[in-house]
């Protein structure tokens, strides 16, 4: 399995921002995807996750109506749609995956870095 996140960058504060996370290396109809997040001198967070297969989302109570996870079926592709961005947002983002009946994450890509300037 392989996850490569990208898209992050420099936004300022009130703006809007998108990350990809392309999955391969089988399919993926029985797992959760999940974004995280590490702020510089912090421990990483749970931002969201979403279920492969019929599309359940949740996501963590800092970033709940300010941020959406859609994906693509047939690109392999997670997004992260994060909007209002605040400087407290400021942090390496990071895509994971397991499957469905495991709790911990096995699966991690590189992170991408998203700078919300003030």
């Amino acid at each position: 399995v392989q996850l490569q996140a990208s898209g992050g960058g420099l936004v300022q504060a009130g703006g809007s921002l998108r990350i990809s996370c392309e999955a391969s290396g089988r399919t993926f109809s029985n797992f959760v995807m999940g974004w995280f997040r590490q702020a510089p001198g912090k421990a990483r967070e749970f931002v969201g996750a979403t279920v492969w297969s019929g599309g359940r989302t949740w996501y963590a109570d800092s970033v709940k109506g300010r941020f959406t996870i859609s994906k693509d079926n047939l690109a392999n592709t997670v997004y992260l749609q994060m909007d209002s961005l605040d400087p407290e947002d400021t942090a390496v983002h990071y895509c994971a995956a397991r499957r469905e009946v495991d709790r911990a994450y096995n699966y991690w890509g590189r992170g991408t870095l998203v700078t919300v300037s003030s």
